[in-house]
């Protein structure tokens, strides 16, 4: 009997194959799991301060092809020990210069036809990713990709419900079981205590569609769900990155691990690139790039604040009360501020429905070219690009070509309406700002964000705004069509708190020039791309105090999230030993003073460490 026990303990061992490789910090190790009849798991797994925490279950995987790639996979080999390090510039974003290194692993299996199927992983210091490789297709398209990610019921968790504008909340929720059950990127869990895991993608290239996540067979089970891609492949193919970034809330939150993986600067001389911050109409005036004076007022507000752009909005083909677009253009110019112009891509609110114009300028090639050149030779220094059709690859395809002709122009570009940032702002550097985000100018189209703005706030910066640049459009004092209860500090510390390379000013001139002389100073000279951001502390929803520095200038800014006042304690340690001068802007104690303003000097022992939050307030600190 114990002979049988022992024969039966040693076939279970060698039908169960683990495989075990780590990060270069040791902190994440990846382990395979193969056993029979249960498929391949794949598992990250976080270790910090002898506390081991699974971080990531990859439940199930493989890509599959219409002709037949793809299926039956079973392991052949496994390729150890590259090391993959490198260091690039971002010319817009959180950080500067970014150095990384990870230990890439590839997982070789064989299908039931004999083709060989790569499952290339690359653990970093802050995170995994992992994409498929197959050699040799001919003529075939994707049929189904089957990754899978295992998220624990009872896990918190804050993941948006899958809209092709990306333009939904997090809520704060523990199950999966929702009315619908279709998800989009980043989705945000806590893994552990002080464990955290963000999943996205990067690296899409036009032979991909995007993708989002679907937990349609098991609540807990959400798999990847591509876009439409119709699209026929052949040659050497590979997926878009699938990525994780894990470790605390800081780890997460200061990850560039979109931007490590996705492809290198396509652009080369990138001089004219010049991010800045931009005066906007359509927050108080719908259709104020009809009207050519009330255009005129934000181009005169631009000047007032130092602003280097104004963004002239939809419509701007219907311009009247004195003047056009070519006469809007030139009084920017006289007045040295940067014009920016919007477009409808045609492709998903079109003008049939009621969509604004300017329409069907930019889909076709020829016409894309010669209203790009247009714009180059009267001056106009970017565009603004809104109402796309999803993640399918034809909308890819669309959005790299856009990408690829504003280079070849010298223009900015701002996709609105569009699918998420995915690693492009690396590789097209005049990408400087997405939308992707349930925004301002919600407070122009519904009463929904009014009550929920704050707490919404407090949790972009844990989510969106992790894997690339935000059009939030912040900082607006007065009201949109529906009133906003975020204090005065609140809206000025959205401005550093959220990241964009574009940052839209959207409220009315009058109500900026209305504030004090050192809010409006602040304004002139708010940095919009960054050296180095760091997590201070926060949760969530709740909380979060985000530091920024550009040309050794740090930048402070704080959002109470919640509905009561909030005791914060402020850890200046990352300072150095010199004296600082601090400019602390925070909310008066009523609504006739809307304002604190002091300043301080001395060491950072010295400094102010407490502060005390209004409901739904915040503060900014700049220090020098």
């Amino acid at each position: 009997m114990k002979n049988i026990v022992l024969l039966l303990l040693g076939l279970s061992l060698f039908s169960c194959t683990e495989k075990r490789q780590v990060s270069p910090n040791g902190k994440l190790e990846l382990v395979y799991t193969q056993a029979d009849g249960s498929g391949h798991e794949f598992k990250i797994w976080y270790t910090d301060s002898n506390q081991r925490t699974e971080a990531l279950d990859i439940s199930a995987i493989g890509v599959q092809m219409a002709d037949g790639v793809g299926k039956g996979l079973v392991l052949k080999d496994v390729i150890s020990g590259v090391k993959r390090e490198g260091s690039y510039e971002m010319y817009a974003g959180k950080e500067k210069c970014i150095h990384y290194e990870a230990n890439e692993y590839t997982y070789v299996f064989l299908d039931s036809l004999e083709n060989e199927i790569r499952m290339v992983f690359r653990l970093y210091e802050d995170g995994v990713a992992f994409r498929y490789e197959i050699p040799h297709l001919k003529e075939t398209r994707i049929e189904d990709e089957l990754t899978t990610y295992r998220i624990p019921e009872g896990r918190k968790r804050w993941m948006q419900s899958f809209d092709m504008s990306y333009e939904r909340f997090f809520p704060e929720s523990t199950t999966g079981k929702e009315r619908h059950n279709h998800w989009g990127y980043p989705a945000l869990i806590q893994m552990g205590d002080h464990v955290w895991t963000l999943i996205s993608e990067a690296g899409i290239e036009k032979m991909h569609c995007a993708s989002s996540l679907k937990n349609e067979k098991e609540v807990s089970d959400f798999k990847v769900a591509l876009g439409n891609h119709d699209n026929m492949l052949s040659g050497d193919w590979f997926s878009p990155w699938r990525v994780a970034m894990i470790g605390t809330l800081s780890d997460v939150v200061e990850s560039t691990l979109v931007t490590d993986v996705s492809p290198e600067n396509r652009i080369g001389d990138i001089s004219w690139i010049q991010p800045g911050a931009v005066s906007w109409i359509y927050w108080a005036y719908n259709h104020g790039s009809k009207d050519y004076q009330i255009v005129k007022k934000y181009i005169d507000m631009a000047v007032e604040l130092s602003l280097p752009y104004v963004l002239i909005d939809a419509e701007w083909d219907e311009m009247s009360n004195g003047g056009s677009i070519e006469d809007a253009i030139l009084y920017a110019k006289e007045r040295h501020v940067k014009p920016l112009i919007w477009y409808n891509s045609s492709t998903a609110w079109l003008k049939e429905w009621g969509a604004p114009g300017p329409h069907h300028r930019l889909n076709d090639p020829d016409k894309r070219e010669k209203e790009f050149q247009w714009l180059e030779d009267r001056g106009v220094a970017g565009v603004k690009i809104d109402f796309f059709a999803g993640d399918h690859q034809e909308t890819m395809n669309y959005c790299i070509d856009l990408l690829e002709c504003a280079m070849r122009h010298r223009l900015l570009v701002n996709f609105h309406g569009a699918t998420i940032p995915r690693g492009w702002q690396r590789t097209y550097p005049n990408l400087l700002t997405v939308e992707g985000v349930y925004g301002a100018e919600w407070y122009n189209n519904a009463p929904i964000l009014t009550n929920r703005a704050a707490a919404h706030n407090a949790t972009l910066p844990f989510t969106r705004n992790v894997i690339g640049p935000m059009d939030y459009t912040p900082c607006t004092f007065s009201d949109s069509q529906h009133p906003h209860i975020t204090s005065h500090a609140h809206e000025l510390a959205l401005t550093v708190v959220f990241e964009s390379a574009l940052q839209h000013l959207a409220d009315r001139p009058e109500s900026y020039l209305a504030q004090p002389q050192e809010v409006r100073d602040f304004l002139s000279t708010l940095p919009t791309t960054w050296d180095i951001t760091k997590l201070l502390s926060g949760y969530p929803g709740q909380s979060v105090v985000m530091a920024r520095c550009k040309n050794k200038v740090w930048y402070v800014g704080g959002l109470n999230g919640t509905e009561d006042d909030m005791p914060l304690d402020l850890d200046w340690s990352f300072l150095d030993e010199s004296i600082h001068e601090m400019t602390l802007f925070q909310d008066g104690k009523d609504e006739k003073a809307s304002w604190r303003i002091e300043t301080i000097k001395g060491t950072k022992n010295e400094l102010i460490t407490h502060l005390e939050l209004q409901p739904r307030g915040g503060f900014v600190a700049v220090i020098k």
